[in-house]
C-alpha cells in the first residue's frame, strides 16, 4: 500500500462523521393520533381503542392585514390536535378550502361550491368507515362551512352505517350558559377580529403579524347596521336574521360581501390590536375542554361494540 493510499485511509479514521443534509424548512414534529403523521399500523392499533373521527372543515381565505390566509385551517386543525391529546380520537384534515365567495375580492382568497366540499368530505368519511371508523366529529372553523357540514352529517347518519355529529352542536351541549346580559362595553366582533386574532396569536403566534393590524370602519347596509345593537344584546330573531343575509356574494346584490362592508376584511367594531395571546388561551381551552367531555360523554353513552 503506497503513502498516499496509507494517508487516505488514516484521514478517513479520524474524520468526524457526516452529517446527513435534510430540509432546511422541515421544523414539525409528530404529533399523535394526527393522520398525516401515522403509519397505517398506528391507524391499526388506534382503531383498537377508537373508532371516532375528528375531521377540521376550514378555509383558505382573507383574514385582515395581520393574520394569515390559512386562519381557518390551522385553528381547526391545532384546537383538533389539542383534543386528540387529552382523549383518543383520529384528526383526519381533509381539505385546506371551503366556501368564502364573499371573500373573493381579496387577493388569495380561494372558494369551492358547496357540492364539491360536501362531495370530498363525504366520499372521505367513506374511506374512513370502510376501516373500520363508526362516529364522526367535524371541527367546522370557517362559519361559511356550517350548513354544508350538516348536510355532510346526515348524509353520514342518513346514508352509511357511521354516526355523524357537528361539534359545535356537542360542545354547546357542555358547556354553561352564559350568565346575565350582555356588557355595555361589548362591541361586535367578528371575522378577523380581536376574538379570532386572539385564538391566532396563542395556536399560531408566529404567523400573526400584529404590527400590520388596521381598526376598519364597518359600511353595513342600513338595515343591517340599525339591527347590529340587537344582535350585540344577544337577541336572537335579530341574530338570526342579521347572519342570514350577511357575507355573501357580490354578485347576489345584497351589498354584504367583506370588501362591500370593510377595508380590510376585518368585520369588527373593535381594534385587533386589542387581542392578545392569553385571550387566545383562554377560548381555546374552554373549546378543547368541551369538546373533549362532549367526547367522553359519548363514549360513556354508546361504547364500541
Amino acid at each position: 500500500m503506497n503513502r498516499l493510499v496509507l494517508a487516505l485511509v488514516f484521514t478517513a479514521s479520524i474524520a468526524p462523521p457526516a452529517i446527513a443534509q435534510t430540509n432546511p424548512l422541515w421544523h414539525e414534529e409528530k404529533i399523535k393520533n394526527f393522520l398525516p403523521h401515522m403509519t397505517w399500523p398506528e391507524v391499526r392499533d388506534l382503531l383498537t381503542r377508537s373508532d371516532i373521527v375528528l375531521i377540521p372543515v376550514p378555509s383558505i381565505e382573507q383574514h385582515g392585514p395581520q393574520t394569515p390566509m390559512g386562519t381557518d385551517y390551522y385553528a381547526g386543525v391545532e384546537e383538533a390536535q389539542l383534543i386528540a391529546q387529552r382523549t383518543d380520537v383520529l384528526v383526519a384534515p381533509v381539505l385546506l378550502v371551503g366556501q368564502s365567495p364573499y371573500h373573493m375580492e381579496f387577493p388569495g382568497t380561494m372558494t369551492l361550491s358547496s357540492e364539491t366540499i360536501q362531495r370530498v368530505y363525504f366520499e372521505a368519511a367513506q374511506s374512513l368507515i370502510h376501516h373500520g371508523f363508526r362516529r364522526f366529529l367535524f371541527l367546522n372553523s370557517h362559519a361559511g362551512n356550517q350548513y354544508i357540514t350538516r348536510f355532510v352529517v346526515d348524509r353520514l347518519n342518513q346514508e352509511t352505517a357511521a354516526v355523524a355529529i357537528d361539534l359545535s352542536d356537542g360542545v354547546a351541549a357542555m358547556a354553561s350558559r352564559r350568565g346575565g346580559a350582555p356588557s355595555a362595553s361589548e362591541r361586535f366582533d367578528r371575522h378577523g377580529g380581536v376574538g379570532e386574532t386572539s385564538r391566532a396569536m396563542y395556536l399560531f403566534p408566529s404567523l400573526v403579524q400584529i404590527d400590520k393590524a388596521q381598526r376598519t370602519a364597518l359600511t353595513l347596509p342600513p338595515h343591517l347596521a340599525a339591527m347590529l345593537p340587537q344582535v350585540v344584546e344577544g337577541d336572537p330573531a335579530a341574530t338570526l336574521i342579521f347572519l342570514a343575509e350577511r357575507l355573501k356574494p357580490k354578485d347576489t346584490g345584497k351589498r354584504t360581501s367583506t370588501a362591500e362592508m370593510s377595508a380590510t376584511g376585518v368585520w369588527s367594531e373593535r381594534d385587533p390590536h386589542e387581542a392578545t395571546a392569553e385571550q387566545g388561551r383562554r377560548a381555546t381551552e374552554a373549546f378543547v375542554d368541551a369538546a373533549v367531555r362532549f367526547i367522553e360523554r359519548w363514549k360513556a353513552l354508546r361504547p364500541r361494540n
